[in-house]
């Protein structure tokens, strides 16, 4: 209701030269037709550099990049495994273009999205560009649709956001960044979602631009979307604590409240939901042992066990082809792996390196 109140931003026509950040590890199977989708995009070619940043691939990545270095292709090998963020730290100020332009090895561009993606950096307000990452074969399993109907959510979302102020976070298939504004990552950084609170402290704006269009497959089963979410969970929020100043509405504006709304209270929601549960529980315990004849907290009690029942039902094979079922599931899913990447965050436990989950 608020982004109705703000004008949007004026489209820009900036065709500044550009650096495509690559991060590999292991992306043989992927990474000739990552490179192919590069040299085909509507940009010009002597205004885009491509870098791929091996992270001590040992399948053959890097050599199908060598293959491509007569065709402006660079490859920047990690010797030793080390993690996405310690390779932009040590390469990125290496890149000749003026924007950067992250992206992983299974993220296909649409031939305009570069252009699209870098068009706003001739208004001095912006920092950063986030585009719109789409997921192919979403027919293809519970898993994809789930996260698809997710994902859907979440683009609108930021859409909204980026017309009241800033979209929050960015996203590491597809974001866009003014090269100056780039700053060195400790290993266990999430460089899609730390950088971008920096860039808004600064005083910067972050655009999203649902016509730069990139597609990719969803993790193939829920134990790949597990293992991702609770990594970003534990990472994100670690990132928040470097940033503090994210939270202040004086220096950030609306900023500060869709950070808290859309991300943190998001992630923290499986200690809501355990709250819920427990204090319901014995709030209609108390109203079964009194004389009151309301039943309010004995019927939220039930509503939320049913929710629970019906997503335990995916553990029955002939279940899990219900839209429904696998949706509850997933959304039980997705605040079990929140509560494990809290719980790791508690521990101490830091996240820097981890496989592709495809």
């Amino acid at each position: 209701m608020l982004s109705r109140l703000r004008c949007p931003l004026r489209t820009g026509v900036a065709v500044p030269s550009v650096t495509l950040v690559i991060s590999a590890f292991n992306e043989a199977g992927v990474i000739r037709e990552k490179l192919e989708n590069a040299m085909a995009l509507d940009y010009p070619r002597d205004q885009l550099e491509v870098m791929v940043i091996s992270d001590a691939s040992d399948d053959g990545t890097d050599e199908i990049v060598l293959e491509y270095a007569d065709r402006n292709v660079r490859l920047c090998r990690q010797e030793q495994r080390l993690g996405k963020s310690a390779g932009l730290t040590r390469f990125c100020p290496t890149a000749s273009g003026q924007v950067l332009v992250f992206t992983d090895a299974n993220s296909m561009f649409r031939p305009d999205a570069l252009r699209m993606l870098v068009r706003h950096f001739d208004n001095p307000e912006v920092g950063y560009t986030v585009g719109s990452q789409q997921y192919d074969h979403v027919d293809q399993g519970a898993s994809a649709d789930s996260e698809n109907v997710y994902w859907s959510l979440e683009l609108k979302l930021k859409a909204w956001e980026s017309r009241l102020g800033s979209v929050v976070g960015a996203d590491g298939a597809i974001y866009a960044l003014r090269k100056e504004l780039f700053e060195p990552l400790a290993p266990e950084d999430i460089n899609d979602f730390l950088i971008p609170l920096k860039v808004v402290v600064k005083g910067f704006r972050g655009i999203f631009d649902p016509e730069a269009i990139c597609f990719e497959d969803a993790a193939p089963d829920f134990g790949g979307e597990f293992r991702r979410k609770y990594r970003i969970v534990n990472r994100s929020l670690r990132a928040v604590t470097k940033v503090p100043q994210a939270f202040n509405p004086f220096r950030v504006g609306w900023f500060a409240f869709e950070l808290i709304g859309h991300k943190v209270l998001r992630w923290l929601s499986p200690v809501f939901l355990a709250l819920m549960l427990v204090s319901s529980a014995v709030a209609a315990m108390q109203e079964t042992t009194g004389s009151s004849n309301s039943h309010l907290f004995s019927l939220i009690l039930l509503l939320q066990l049913a929710g629970y029942g019906v997503a335990a039902l995916y553990w029955f094979p002939p279940c899990r082809t219900i839209r429904l079922i696998y949706i509850a599931y997933y959304v039980l899913l997705v605040n079990a792996a929140a509560a494990v990447g809290l719980g790791l965050l508690a521990s101490g436990r830091t996240i820097g390196t981890w496989k592709p989950q495809r």
